[in-house]
């Protein structure tokens, strides 16, 4: 091959190589703040019976929102990523630590914390939250948030024990479990614009409705 050839093919194949890095798009990153979601504010704390709660760190997650990629849901069961769009801190941690924040801006100060809460704060109740869905459609018009939660009263104690006769006479089956309080939820918010950054703000506001419910837990 001639060295003109030799050099055309070189800068030939440099320009193609050079178009192809150029066509993947650089990746953006999207987070969840501990800020309120555009234009909510945060109501006066809520009366309640001053307990403090703990929010696990435990969350329980499906696989598809375990992951930093940005998901969509499509037809009957279809998972779109979103290709360059990725979430800079994992749900695990995110969610948890919004709940704390939240619920603390609807319970009062001092009355939530994260698991494990310091040794010296009374806990009255441990939080444990499951999400099964948090996803929004192809169209992007509206996210769904499926969500399950418990309170566990942590100041529980199984009753006296019997005496001896009644002991002998029916003998206890095991510890009683101790009082716990659940609720669920599924709800929608809209995604405004339709955009990615909108699309991530939507999550957040459907954390925060997530935890308005939690702290209305009769």
């Amino acid at each position: 091959m001639r060295r003109r050839d030799w050099l055309g093919s070189t800068a030939g194949a440099s320009l193609w190589l050079a178009g192809c890095a150029g066509s993947t798009p650089p990746t953006r990153w999207y987070e969840l703040r501990n800020d309120l979601p555009t234009g909510v504010v945060a109501p006066p704390s809520a009366p309640g019976d001053g307990s403090v709660w703990e929010v696990s760190n435990d969350l329980g997650l499906p696989g598809a929102l375990d992951r930093d990629t940005l998901m969509l849901a499509s037809g009957a069961a279809t998972l779109l990523p979103l290709a360059g769009h990725r979430w800079s801190e994992p749900l695990r941690d995110s969610i948890p630590r919004l709940l704390v924040r939240d619920l603390g801006s609807l319970r009062g100060p001092g009355l939530v914390w994260a698991a494990p809460a310091p040794a010296d704060v009374p806990v009255a109740r441990r939080l444990r939250v499951e999400l099964s869905m948090l996803q929004a459609g192809n169209d992007r018009r509206t996210l769904r948030l499926q969500a399950r939660w418990w309170l566990v009263d942590s100041r529980f104690r199984p009753a006296a024990v019997r005496t001896a006769e009644a002991a002998r006479a029916a003998p206890p089956a095991g510890p009683d479990p101790a009082p716990t309080r659940a609720g669920n939820v599924d709800l929608e918010v809209a995604v405004g614009g339709g955009s990615v950054d909108a699309l991530a703000g939507a999550h957040r506001l459907a954390l925060w409705q997530l935890a308005e419910r939690i702290a209305g837990t009769p």
